[in-house]
């Protein structure tokens, strides 16, 4: 697993808005890195759907946000309109980041191969791996408190 201290693996993904983003875009900024298993089921959404509600808390720290999830950048693109998400959703299609953060079922549930765990990183403006959350019951959500105070010591 991905600790606090370790260099955050380089990506470059396509967003819902069908455009290449890496990491190394946000270089100078905080980001917070949410994998999510499934576009459209209620954790998920309920996830991310806070992180949109306390947008500004996130914004005010200095950081951005992506959510990243094995869904097609079209399923992503219905998603984050349907849920009027103000940040960008990453496909992972290939599910090369995934493996990267460490943050996979080999199997999910209904016998679905490769799917993101959920999980929450945060990487500071260097690249630095600040915070690191993965959780093995995609039925829990991440700490956002520790989140956000990683965010503010930074």
């Amino acid at each position: 697993m991905l600790t606090p201290g370790q260099k955050a693996p380089e990506f470059t993904l396509f967003s819902s808005d069908k455009k290449e983003v890496s990491l190394a875009d946000f270089k100078g900024k905080n980001v917070v890195i949410l994998f999510f298993p499934m576009a459209f089921t209620s954790v998920c959404t309920a996830e991310l759907c806070e992180m949109r509600d306390n947008v500004s808390v996130y914004s005010g720290l200095n950081a951005e946000i992506l959510g990243i999830s094995v869904d097609s950048p079209f399923t992503l693109a219905k998603f984050k309109e349907e849920q009027n998400l103000p940040f960008n959703l990453l496909s992972d299609f290939n599910k090369d980041v995934s493996q990267a953060y460490d943050t996979y079922y080999e199997t999910f549930v209904m016998n679905l191969k490769g799917v993101s765990k959920r999980s929450a990183f945060v990487v500071d403006q260097e690249g630095t791996i600040q915070y690191a959350e993965v959780l093995e019951s995609a039925g829990d959500v991440p700490d956002f408190q520790a989140v956000q105070e990683t965010l503010a010591a930074l």
